[in-house]
């Protein structure tokens, strides 16, 4: 029999936890948000057979030394992901339509794409079948390319380098792209489908933490799309990591936001070219 955990969260482990969250994620955490995050901390009581809360916290927190393990389990429960194929597909039309004819008109042969908060996978592995489409309907126009997927929850990356998704997330989709890119599990009854691997291995994927002052890189980016995730940070720690993006982003580059993300009151050097497309100067 499992432990009972304590019904609920006192304010000042609230505050503690949240305050852990907002600094080291960056992630909003208002009293509002106090039922949720016990709702999901409570997951880890449950796995650590932990009473309470304030227990827990010892346990995470340490004594000058924090648990670095559990801290990333802590974050995993706490982020929330969610995503789906070709969401926002507006965004995949521009890239087909204007960013990638842009490239190659200007020499461009090889382009470098980064999934900024990659969730599930489901991106990454999108834009990795508009790069093919795209090569497929024009060829020599571009001849290569890489999608760079990162998240900061090992749980969700894990996943997603699986690739494999129930059969609805695909319902959507035209059936010339799913039967060219899917695979149907030989089951039917499990109702799964997997990525291609001719899709698969143009992707790689790393965690990656949008608080980090450097992300490690050594080459400049063409497109960042980093969709839904800063909606979960305030405004000067959204400027901040769009800042960091300039860093990689080469000019003429594009960032693509998610729809209701937005860099203007933001003193930085793009041009909003689409609904929440943004080309650097």
């Amino acid at each position: 029999m499992g432990v009972v955990v304590e019904s609920a969260m006192s304010d000042s482990d609230f505050k503690k936890i949240a305050s852990f969250i907002e600094k080291n994620v960056g992630i909003k955490m208002p009293d509002v948000k106090k039922t949720m995050l016990q709702a999901r901390i409570s997951q880890r009581l449950r796995a650590l057979n932990i009473p309470t809360y304030s227990e827990y916290i010892r346990y995470a927190f340490g004594r000058g030394v924090p648990n670095e393990e559990e801290l990333v389990h802590m974050v995993d429960a706490v982020t929330t992901n969610l995503t789906e194929f070709f969401r926002e597909s507006g965004h995949f039309d521009y890239m087909t339509q204007s960013a990638l004819p842009y490239f190659a008109a200007n020499g461009k042969r090889f382009i470098k794409l980064w999934s900024a908060g990659c969730s599930s996978g489901e991106e990454p592995y999108t834009l990795s079948i508009v790069m093919q489409e795209f090569q497929r309907k024009n060829p020599g126009a571009i001849n290569g390319y890489s999608v760079l997927a990162t998240d900061v929850s090992t749980k969700v990356l894990n996943r997603a380098a699986g690739a494999v998704y129930q059969l609805d997330s695909v319902k959507n989709l035209p059936m010339d792209i799913k039967r060219r890119y899917f695979l149907r599990s030989k089951n039917r009854d499990d109702k799964l489908i997997r990525v291609k691997p001719e899709v698969r291995k143009y992707v790689s994927f790393a965690r990656l933490n949008f608080m980090d002052d450097d992300f490690g890189f050594r080459d400049t980016i063409q497109m960042i799309f980093c969709r839904n995730v800063l909606i979960y940070f305030d405004k000067p720690t959204q400027e901040s990591v769009i800042r960091k993006f300039l860093r990689y982003l080469e000019p003429g580059g594009f960032l693509f936001l998610g729809h209701s993300e937005t860099i203007f009151g933001m003193n930085l050097p793009f041009k909003n070219v689409a609904p929440t497309v943004f080309q650097r100067i």
